[in-house]
């Protein structure tokens, strides 16, 4: 049998400890005060748990449909959930503690680069993969105008929001994958900038500016 190179056999330790990892998150979410929930087996490149064919987001589901209910901040609960599937990923529901504006990686980076010059605090923002940006609001819950909002599952078309095409706004009744979660084929959810403990950004004013990357021309061809 051929050796291991010294690279697979890191990564297989890394594989070995990522369980561990994953609870290890979200402990650290459930102290945060952010609820959240097990997802996918980390890393599967079968398919995913929402058991639809040709899921466009394999690893980026609840492994539960009563995930709403399932998700917990409280370490015991989230133990409990993780023992069960030790290698889940983690999901964290919208509309709780925080919204999640969701872009394509490039107009994220865009509008960090923006968000900088203009002296504006991101907030915290994770990366799926290199494919798109996850920027957490302060969460406006249940507007009485509903619509100001549009709640979005990880599997709808961004398309269909004509007025902002690449842009979904994760709050009430929706979720995202959270760091450290991987997914099919070595793609990983990491921390473009983690969170901090400070408040939560104002979702209109980030809004505006994501809207402007979105839309800008210069990254139409990577829509």
């Amino acid at each position: 049998m051929p050796a291991i190179s010294g690279h697979r056999r890191q990564r297989a330790r890394e594989r070995e400890r990522e369980p561990d990892r994953m609870v290890a998150a979200a402990r650290a979410y459930g102290a945060a005060g952010w609820p959240c929930v097990p997802g996918s087996p980390a890393g599967t490149d079968r398919a995913c748990s929402c058991d639809r064919m040709g899921c466009p987001a394999p690893g980026e589901h609840p492994l539960s449909a009563g995930w709403a209910r399932l998700a917990s901040v409280d370490a015991d609960v989230i133990d409990g959930l993780w023992a069960k599937r030790p290698d889940a990923n983690v999901i964290l529901p919208t509309g709780r503690v925080f919204d999640v504006f969701d872009v394509p990686a490039a107009a994220g980076a865009l509008a960090l680069a923006a968000l900088d010059a203009s002296g504006v605090a991101s907030g915290p923002v994770a990366a799926i993969a290199a494919e798109r940006y996850l920027f957490f609001v302060a969460t406006r819950g249940a507007p009485v105008d509903e619509d100001e909002w549009w709640s979005s599952s990880l599997d709808c078309s961004p398309e269909t929001v004509t007025e902002t095409p690449g842009m979904r706004w994760h709050c009430r009744d929706s979720y995202v994958v959270a760091p450290p979660s991987l997914l099919p084929y070595g793609r990983e959810v990491a921390w473009v900038r983690a969170p901090d403990g400070r408040g939560l950004p104002d979702p209109l004013r980030l809004l505006a500016v994501l809207s402007d990357a979105c839309e800008d021309p210069g990254l139409s061809a990577g829509r």
